[in-house]
């Protein structure tokens, strides 16, 4: 049993009537955040990678394979890929497809993360990919060969996320942050099921090895949702608890699900697709807040690659006339808790990576 706390300074980002306990046993290794190459973060940009909103198959290639060259220092994309997975390795694809048509996974480039994969020893039943809600990942699996799997942990998406079926007794984030229907129940408090998230089955049963692909996307209550919180809320249930009210439950929840050894270590590499992005009124905000950021970012640490697209969203805020994120209301004009990104500044914080502006290590290639 780990205290949330003993992973860093993070203890003291906890509201004053919280704890956090992480119960999760798995062994630590050279992989987990901030992984082989902390505080790095590659960036690849490329002025055709999209059209009119459209992906382009030949650019987004040239961007994985030289961004996976430049993030590892390797001199081909397929040894840079076995850096991180290899023969007998089960790897999943945690995939973003819950956003608008112009923000979410793009099969162009999940393939060319299989392909990478296929390439560097990684047989092809043990290439998954992986979104929590069944539902939601069908809305991108009808593009996918028919020989590759995918998985998830639940069916739909339901405001009481406390069933665990397809999740893990074994590893768990206790909290004690409730949403205000649970609030309302006797004895909620002392009930296990509301108090704790579950790691899902996929993390913990099936797989050894992750890749974690998001999107670069606003969100109306995290302000940003990239590397850190596409694994918290997309491996673990009970998430509603941690959208806020009055409370900063996002600074707490977030970095205390990340430190789950089962769930850190085993997620290997970050990419944020940022070929397109989304810089208010997220994750499903409308198309005319989409622009074309036409790049990719590579990096081992989770909170590094976070603060840079936070930055990347910020700027595109400020260049239309709106505050940055942690100075905004859910939506624009409207009443409501300001957002949230200061998780990513928690994260870092609780030794989970690098959030410090100075010390991160960015390099920015233009390749068309």
């Amino acid at each position: 049993m780990l205290k949330a706390a003993a992973a860093g300074a993070g203890a003291g980002l906890l509201p004053s009537a919280a704890s956090a306990q992480v119960v999760s046993s798995y062994p630590a290794n050279k992989w987990g955040t901030p992984g082989l190459y902390p505080a790095r973060v590659t960036a690849m940009f490329h002025s055709g990678s999209t059209i009119n909103l459209e992906y382009q198959l030949g650019p987004v290639q040239q961007m994985i394979r030289t961004g996976l060259m430049g993030l590892t220092g390797m001199t081909s994309y397929v040894a840079g890929w076995k850096q991180f997975a290899g023969p007998g390795d089960v790897v999943g694809i945690k995939v973003n497809p819950n956003g608008n048509g112009y923000t979410i996974s793009s099969p162009y480039v999940i393939m060319e993360i299989v392909n990478g994969l296929l390439l560097a020893g990684v047989s092809p039943r043990n290439i998954i990919v992986y979104e929590r809600y069944a539902e939601i990942l069908s809305w991108i699996s009808s593009w996918f060969p028919p020989w590759l799997q995918t998985a998830s942990a639940s069916p739909v998406a339901l405001d009481d996320q406390t069933d665990i079926t397809g999740y893990d007794p074994a590893h768990y984030v206790d909290l004690p942050l409730f949403t205000d229907w649970q609030a309302q129940i006797p004895g909620y408090q002392s009930n296990p099921l509301y108090s704790r998230s579950y790691a899902c089955q996929f993390i913990t049963r099936r797989v050894n090895k992750v890749i974690n692909l998001s999107v670069l996307k606003n969100h109306n209550a995290a302000g940003v949702t990239l590397a850190l919180k596409n694994l918290s809320h997309g491996c673990t249930n009970n998430v509603n608890r941690s959208h806020p009210s009055e409370a900063n439950y996002y600074t707490t929840y977030i970095p205390a699900v990340i430190s789950m050894p089962v769930i850190r270590y085993k997620a290997v590499l970050h990419i944020v697709d940022g070929i397109h992005g989304i810089y208010e009124s997220g994750p499903n905000g409308h198309e005319m807040y989409v622009w074309e950021n036409k790049t990719m970012y590579f990096s081992t640490d989770a909170v590094a690659i976070d603060r840079v697209g936070w930055r990347v969203i910020d700027a595109q805020r400020v260049a239309n006339g709106m505050p940055v994120s942690a100075e905004s209301p859910p939506y624009i004009g409207q009443p409501g808790p300001l957002q949230q990104p200061q998780y990513i500044l928690s994260a870092g914080a609780a030794g989970l990576g690098e959030s410090r502006d100075d010390y991160i290590n960015l390099n920015t290639t233009v390749l068309g």
